[in-house]
């Protein structure tokens, strides 16, 4: 796997940048054009183009210009030509002078567009951040990284959800993903995130959160109508990193199975038995179940959502993360998920259609731990994954 890549986006700013030239090219190119053909040949149309191209490129002061810059253009070559006191040329100045008057109209109307735009981007950046607070960086010896991408262009939340929690038995984790959209799905975010917040920090073992997760999304679903109460469920995996030992829990409830990487190595940790998804738990039999699993220094537990495994590229082959990252090592689980978000961008042609949510945790040395790396708990002397 490639770093993440850096041709494309210098492309588009290359591109972007020079585009800002569009308004003087058009106006040196209709004056040339203008001066070196037939008399009878007029430019208006690349007169009437820059000021209405500086609208949507430039600012007010540069639409401006760029108008004042046509009609004197424009004024110019009627003059050379001779044209300037005919009704002819009188019309052409005319229409050039209303369109450049027009492109000052529309330069300010997308600019308070684009103020409305950025307030509503920061409103939902706001809702996101108190309802998906990001994990801080590291808690004790484990580093934490998080990544979210809403399907839905310029939205900050969509129907994913995660958590991180710093409790007395340990770290807990939570990564989800809430059947249906809009909404109704951010409403059911919410309501798991905070049950997941506060059983966490309260119940012993990770089966009594998922208990309590399994109570606050009936209890959601039972609020809503139609086929949305039916379907108001949530798949979820949740993770138990207790403070001493090498080991985690694991309890999925019909979630993509997480990943174990370390030393170029990649072990999907599969549930020992299928569970039904949070909210369904009453159509089937038994109690949930956890899995421990080995979780050394140097290793990554990645979660996510099926956003990931679901990205296609243009053939239809869906998004292999185990393929794609085996062989390969990172620094930190930033470095991880910015180079597999890279990844996935490329494979889909950046065409994202489900959101997505990547939460990485990378187990490092105990600094209260009296054994090094060089000794049998650390990374050269454990097995991984």
């Amino acid at each position: 796997m490639r770093a993440p890549g850096t041709g494309r986006t210098t492309v588009k700013r290359w591109f972007l940048r020079h585009l800002q030239l569009l308004p003087l090219l058009l106006l040196a190119g209709g004056a040339a054009l203008d001066y070196n053909t037939p008399p009878h040949f007029s430019a208006e149309a690349f007169y009437t183009a820059a000021p209405m191209a500086a609208a949507a490129l430039l600012s007010l002061r540069a639409t401006v210009l760029a108008g004042v810059g046509a009609c004197a253009a424009d004024t110019a070559l009627l003059l050379h030509f001779g044209y300037l006191g005919d009704s002819g040329g009188r019309s052409e100045l005319a229409t050039v002078a209303t369109v450049s008057a027009f492109a000052i109209v529309v330069n300010r109307l997308m600019h308070y567009s684009d103020v409305r735009l950025q307030s509503a981007r920061r409103i939902a950046l706001a809702v996101q951040r108190a309802v998906l607070p990001q994990p801080p960086a590291s808690i004790g010896p484990l580093r934490i990284a998080v990544r979210y991408q809403a399907a839905v262009q310029d939205a900050q939340i969509g129907g994913d959800l995660y958590g991180v929690q710093d409790t007395p038995y340990g770290v807990r984790c939570l990564v989800g993903d809430v059947r249906g959209k809009g909404m109704d799905a951010v409403k059911a975010v919410d309501v798991a995130v905070g049950v997941f917040r506060e059983a966490a920090e309260e119940e012993p073992a990770i089966t009594a959160v998922a208990a309590r997760l399994e109570r606050g999304v009936r209890r959601e679903a039972a609020r809503r109508t139609g086929v949305a109460r039916t379907e108001g469920f949530v798949t979820g995996v949740l993770a138990d990193i207790p403070r001493a030992g090498d080991e985690l829990r694991l309890l999925n409830r019909g979630h993509p199975a997480p990943l174990l990487l370390r030393g170029g190595h990649v072990h999907y940790a599969e549930p020992s038995e299928p569970a039904l998804p949070l909210g369904l738990a009453e159509l089937g039999a038994g109690g949930d179940r956890t899995d421990t699993v080995p979780f050394p220094p140097g290793t990554t537990l990645l979660l996510y959502t099926d956003g990931l495994t679901e990205a296609r590229d243009r053939a239809g082959v869906f998004y292999d993360p185990g393929a794609r990252l085996t062989g390969h090592e990172f620094p930190g689980p930033d470095a991880l998920l910015d180079a597999l978000l890279a990844d996935v961008r490329r494979h889909t042609g950046g065409r994202i259609s489900d959101d997505l949510v990547l939460l990485a945790i990378t187990r490092g040395e105990d600094p209260e731990s009296p054994e090094g790396p060089g000794s049998p708990g650390g990374p050269e002397g454990t097995e991984g994954a």
